[in-house]
């Protein structure tokens, strides 16, 4: 039988009466780790134990000293019964405890409590958790798992080492200025240290050790919250709000979402990363937005968004989040494609074209079509099959420019089009970017044509053509020029 008693957040005499009876009794007692404020009264009072300490120093991952304890203390249980006491409540924050537990039956353990040294803080800082606090691991969480908005206790902050970390993961969702609180050896006598520092201050401290804790409160104008955002937008939308916002529709904002779509993919190819923040957070805006129209409608709201998007990344990637096996991203789309199918199963008597959204920008729409219907096997053997197609279509366009058919040759040129797009695809070019590189690089060596214009003080209109066409190759000649030297 084993016996795990908590060790309590200070000296013996925070120790609840059952678990100093456990201690003193026991023949068989091992801590994990001596250092707590508790172990000296208990020396001093004649009870003898083994501390697995020596792990410490033996390993650099806190996750593999616990394993290890959890494996030693399940092993000498197996030949004797075992107390085994770990500071503060053996339910909180005791990986080793976790690990123990999850090996045992329910039978072969006995848990004794302890007060935990959240029971402590909350005392000292006059807190009452029902109001909201976020507990954390220091060890152990990432900045994804903050919640600003909810006061946060971060416990193991073990050295500066350890404080360094945590202030980095911190830092990304707080102010570096942001005031917190770190407290050191909250219920032991004499020894108690709560500083209020700024965040970027937490790792300069000299007192950090195995008894402190990080205490973030509530900042509820925390801007990085998505929360705050979906606030945001329904404060504009209610009835005090905004009256330009409040007149919206799905349909008003479709305009905004592509135009929005197309910023950001023009900072991409500029290489404006600040700017591209800027702009992926108005198109974020506009999927809150129209999550918010939704949710009034009573269709779906933004946590709807994110339960759709989650479930189907995690069931689209069985080779990550399941136990399927692929080597390659070939494999991956191929696998992608097989999974996506057979959720639109029920959809198999509509044509498959249907999936590519008429709202796509054209070259995109060609190319997804042209995909599609080779996913079926309609299409060139090889790309030779797509460059003659071209030159079929460009002769036909010719022959409809020269009869002065403009409706036919307007739709020649469309044919034409369409063939381009599809010897694209062959080529593994994306063709709405290609054609936008194209736009960029045109808008440059036009630039550079009228420089050159002001340059002589002459306006563009006043400049024959063979003097374009001269600046034009002297810029296409520099930028091949750059594109070599980069």
């Amino acid at each position: 039988m084993l016996k795990i008693v908590g060790l309590g957040a200070g000296d013996l005499d925070l120790l609840t009466l059952r678990a100093y009876r456990t201690l003193k009794e026991a023949e068989n007692l091992y801590l994990r780790t001596a250092h707590h404020p508790a172990v000296d009264d208990l020396k001093a009072e004649g009870v003898n134990f083994e501390s697995f300490d020596e792990l410490y120093e033996s390993k650099e991952q806190f996750a593999a000293i616990y394993e290890e304890i959890a494996s030693n203390v399940i092993d000498l249980m197996s030949e004797q019964d075992l107390v085994y006491a770990v500071p503060g409540h053996p339910l909180v924050a005791e990986d080793s405890v976790q690990q123990i537990i999850a090996r045992l039956e329910d039978d072969e353990y006995e848990i004794i409590a302890g007060p935990s040294f959240l029971d402590a803080i909350f005392a000292k800082l006059n807190l009452d958790p029902i109001e909201g606090v976020k507990v954390l691991d220091g060890l152990n969480f990432r900045s994804r798992d903050l919640e600003p908005g909810v006061a946060t206790i971060i416990s193991q902050v073990y050295n500066k080492s350890v404080a360094s970390e945590i202030k980095l993961e911190l830092m990304k969702v707080y102010r570096d200025e942001f005031n917190i609180k770190v407290l050191r050896g909250i219920g032991v006598a004499d020894e108690e240290i709560i500083e209020e520092v700024p965040l970027y201050k937490l790792d300069r401290l000299d007192y950090l050790d195995h008894l402190t804790t990080v205490y973030i409160p509530a900042d509820e104008s925390n801007p990085t919250q998505l929360n705050k955002l979906v606030e945001i937008m329904e404060i504009l939308r209610s009835d005090q709000g905004c009256p330009w916002d409040q007149k919206q529709d799905y349909d008003s904002l479709k305009k905004h979402l592509i135009e929005e779509s197309y910023e950001v993919v023009e900072r991409i190819e500029s290489d404006d990363y600040f700017g591209l923040a800027e702009e992926l957070g108005d198109l974020l805006l506009q999927v809150v937005f129209l999550a918010q129209i939704g949710s009034e409608e009573g269709h779906f709201d933004i946590y709807e968004v994110i339960t759709q998007i989650v479930e189907k990344m995690i069931r689209r990637h069985p080779h990550v989040f399941g136990e399927e096996e692929v080597e390659t991203a070939k494999e991956v789309m191929e696998n992608w494609r097989q999974i996506k199918d057979r959720e639109k199963s029920e959809q198999s008597h509509k044509s498959i074209l249907t999936e590519v959204p008429s709202e796509f920008p054209a070259l995109l729409q060609a190319q997804k079509v042209q995909a599609k219907a080779a996913e079926v096997g309609f299409d060139w053997p090889e790309i030779e099959g797509a460059v003659a197609k071209i030159e079929e279509e460009l002769e036909e366009l010719k022959v409809e420019i020269e009869t002065g058919q403009s409706q036919a040759a307007q739709e020649e040129l469309g044919d034409l089009l369409f063939a381009v797009v599809n010897a694209a695809r062959f080529l593994e070019v994306d063709a709405e970017t290609n054609l936008r590189e194209t736009i960029n690089k045109f808008k440059q060596r036009f630039k550079y044509i009228t420089d050159q214009a002001q340059e002589i003080e002459k306006a563009l209109d006043k400049i024959s053509l063979e003097q374009m066409e001269q600046w034009w190759r002297e810029a296409k000649e520099l930028q091949e020029g750059e594109d070599k030297n980069a």
